[in-house]
């Protein structure tokens, strides 16, 4: 039985897809966005998770690990990642867990079985179950048998994707996929190299072929201030998203730091740390400038 690793399954979403629906958020992604607001779902691996106010310095993590990733200190003990095994032992531990690894390998049948929780509200809001992540397509052959598990139950099916992969692994998947909310972050390839790490040519020739193909579409662009807010960015996004064959239509979404405290707990750099929220006002110019290239756009999504 093919397993995957998972990070989260969030019930009751209403931002994933049409209706009530359940979002899994498959674990590996291969763009390192600056703004990610997940960012413990970018390793393909399992992560373990500190949060220093919940820590009781009771010393029970330091008894636990046996790699000496851990020392004691004043204020609790302190990490050496590079020393860190991931085996879990110190979050088990964790009296008052402050430390948690992030990931579980899993099976489509376990992840259904939680799905299956929620059907009821399906029927009643024409909702469904959304794969999401970091990115679902890095782990193929565990989202064909999600898909596969989802449609044989009569679901409504979304997928969350950035569209970074070969055009192989959505051509396999695409005849299960009932619609693509699939992330645009911007046009220029060398800003998208800056912004996220790689190139964005595969990601939008994958987008123009799902649109040729007459897919259901809704384009997510994360609107994140001076970095992709500006006009001559949303006019290369519009642009672009008029000359698709078909699209539903374009959510823009507001910059927001809720992920922001994760970075630290992760041992990792947020970028955007001095980064403001961008106001109502801006982000309805955001949208009116989109829609005069004959767009459906939608605040929020």
């Amino acid at each position: 039985m093919i397993k995957g690793l998972v990070f989260d399954v969030k019930r009751y979403a209403i931002h994933d897809g049409p209706g009530i629906r359940t979002t899994v958020f498959l674990k590996g992604c291969p763009l390192a966005c600056w703004w990610c607001h997940n960012p413990e779902s970018q390793s393909p691996g399992v992560e373990m998770i500190f949060t220093e106010n919940r820590c009781i310095a009771c010393g029970a993590c330091l008894e636990a690990c046996g790699h000496g990733a851990l020392s004691g200190g004043a204020l609790g003990p302190a990490a050496d990642p590079s020393r860190c095994e991931r085996c879990g032992a110190c979050a088990a531990a964790c009296y008052a867990e402050a430390r948690r690894m992030v990931g579980r390998e899993t099976t489509a049948d376990d992840v259904m079985a939680e799905v299956e929780r929620d059907a009821a509200f399906y029927e009643q809001s024409g909702g469904g179950v959304t794969f999401s992540g970091g990115e679902p397509l890095m782990q193929i052959d565990f989202l064909d048998g999600l898909l596969r598990a989802s449609k044989a139950r009569g679901f409504h099916t979304a997928l969350d994707t950035c569209g970074y992969a070969p055009w192989e692994a959505i051509e396999r998947v695409r005849a299960r996929v009932d619609l693509f909310l699939y992330d645009l972050k911007v046009v220029d390839d060398a800003r998208h190299r800056e912004l996220a790490g790689v190139s964005n040519e595969l990601i939008l020739s994958n987008l123009t072929e799902l649109s040729r193909r007459g897919h259901a579409i809704f384009l997510r662009v994360a609107i994140i201030p001076g970095l992709n807010d500006n006009d001559d960015s949303l006019r290369a996004i519009g642009a672009f998203a008029s000359h698709l064959p078909n699209l539903n239509g374009i959510d823009i979404l507001p910059y927001n730091r809720l992920g922001a405290d994760k970075y630290e707990r992760l041992h990792r750099v947020y970028k955007l740390a001095g980064t403001g929220e961008l106001p109502d006002e801006r982000m309805g110019a955001a949208a009116l400038l989109l829609g005069g290239y004959g767009l459906n756009v939608r605040i929020g999504g």
